[in-house]
């Protein structure tokens, strides 16, 4: 038989097979399925195994997707969604977005404990043997590091002062603590408050041995974990630590969101830096030095503070729900790619 002919057979068998597959080809073509998307077989191997021509392998194969013979499916744990990661990875330009389920009470649940879980896991996996983790204050962070299961050998430093120094066995200090004795690595915490009534006694502090060698890793970061806090009472650290008229003066400057006690306006821009001088925090120019930022922040509530803070550049990663990835979604201009690490401010 000459190539045309053969075709001609061919064209006549693929034609049939359309229409109707009898036993002979249903037995075939689910035997040649399984050693393509199950033992991970090429079509040419297939084909020299099946005494036929890869093109025959590839039709067959079409034709079983098509029968129902195969059927595809991604699948991810039920509580992340996938769409809504992929799409808000894009939209913001990050390197990672984990989108997980709202629960029911969404409208009044800022960052729910399954949100530090499922950071928990991704840091499992951003992790390297030897780097240096970050952690900053915040009730996302102190419910990823409960959740840790796993981490490679690792120095784990806090990334700013607690929020009440009579809970740090409860607070920043213990998440450090947590993962550093999950990964085996040493533990630089800073037993000291966020903020300080004066920008002297914040620079007196940051001198004391304990908290001037956790300072010196700053640096060194090379992942670091971030909560984000809207303007609000209840929600941002910050606010909810000054007086009635530093709160209003604040708000005055276009506050929007806050994040490791610095302020931002809702294009991502700093204010009030005056305040970060009262603060033992790390540096805005050093988390955007670091590879790796996650920020967990979810929640209807703190919203338009993610979206924020995403514009500041300062946010590699971002761990979220779906109630404020929603909101993400449609939030304003389309930002600039967060990957740029770019400067809001310009300086």
């Amino acid at each position: 038989m000459n190539s045309s002919e053969e075709n001609a057979v061919s064209g006549m068998s693929a034609g049939r097979s359309a229409m109707r597959m009898g036993p002979a080809e249903l037995v075939q073509a689910a035997a040649m399925a399984r050693r393509f998307y199950l033992e991970g077989k090429s079509k040419i191997q297939i084909a020299e195994e099946f005494g036929v021509s890869r093109f025959k392998v590839a039709r067959v194969l079409e034709t079983a997707l098509e029968r129902d013979l195969v059927r595809i499916e991604i699948r991810v744990p039920a509580e992340l969604d996938a769409e809504r990661s992929d799409a808000l990875r894009a939209r913001y330009g990050l390197r990672h977005a984990v989108v997980v389920e709202s629960p029911a009470e969404a409208e009044e649940t800022t960052d729910p404990e399954n949100l530090g879980e499922v950071a928990a896991d991704l840091l499992g996996e951003l992790v390297d043997e030897g780097d240096v983790l970050g952690l900053a204050w915040g009730r996302s962070t102190i419910h990823m590091a409960a959740a840790l299961d796993r981490l490679p050998p690792c120095t784990v430093v806090q990334l700013t002062g607690v929020y009440d120094a009579g809970t740090a066995e409860r607070g920043s200090v213990e998440a450090v603590r947590r993962a550093a004795q999950v990964s085996g690595g040493d533990a630089h915490p800073i037993y000291a408050p966020m903020l300080l009534p004066d920008a002297a006694t914040a620079a007196a502090l940051r001198h004391q041995t304990g908290i001037a060698r956790a300072f010196e890793y700053f640096d060194k970061v090379t992942v670091a974990c971030v909560s984000i806090g809207s303007w609000e009472p209840g929600i941002s650290t910050v606010h909810d630590m000054l007086s009635d008229e530093e709160r209003a003066h604040y708000a005055s400057l276009g506050v929007a969101a806050e994040m490791s006690a610095h302020l931002f306006d809702a294009e991502g821009r700093r204010v009030g830096r005056d305040l970060g001088e009262r603060c033992i925090t790390v540096k805005t120019d050093q988390l955007r030095r670091v590879p790796e930022v996650v920020a967990i922040a979810g929640g209807q509530r703190k919203a338009a503070a993610i979206d924020a803070v995403l514009r500041s550049g300062l946010v590699t990663s971002l761990v979220t729900d779906t109630s404020a990835a929603d909101y993400l979604m449609t939030a304003g201009p389309t930002p600039k790619p967060a990957l740029n690490r770019t400067d809001p401010d310009g300086i």
